[in-house]
């Protein structure tokens, strides 16, 4: 049982990285942008709501439907490194980082299933 508990330990103590994501449809060349204390949590639930067919963003769920999980890539496209200190709160600058990324020319608005962007 000790084992069990330092491993559960182990796990809630290890930093997450966090910082801005993709879903990019590799055929249309369209993305959503999102940004997340625990990137891998996020992209995992963003590939089970495609899957079980109940993502919130119904262009992105449509096109899944029609292309199939293979016309699609998650990526990690930039990181936060967390501030030293111990009651920092990432938030307000991962919607920064959130932003700043967004206006990269890569991501013009008119090719993001993000809402506010679409």
């Amino acid at each position: 049982m000790d084992r069990k508990r330092e491993l559960k330990r182990q796990f809630l103590e290890t930093p997450k990285e966090m910082g801005v994501f993709r879903v990019l449809n590799k055929e249309s060349g369209f993305s959503l942008l999102e940004c997340g204390r625990d990137i891998h949590a996020r992209l995992n639930r963003h590939q089970t709501e495609l899957r079980l067919g109940s993502h919130r963003n119904r262009a992105l769920q449509d096109d899944w439907n029609r292309l199939g999980a293979d016309a699609f890539f998650f990526e990690t496209v930039e990181l936060l490194k967390p501030a030293e200190k111990p009651d920092y709160d990432p938030d307000d600058d991962l919607k920064a980082l959130l932003a700043l990324t967004l206006e990269r020319e890569e991501f013009s608005p008119e090719r993001l299933y993000n809402p506010t962007h679409s």
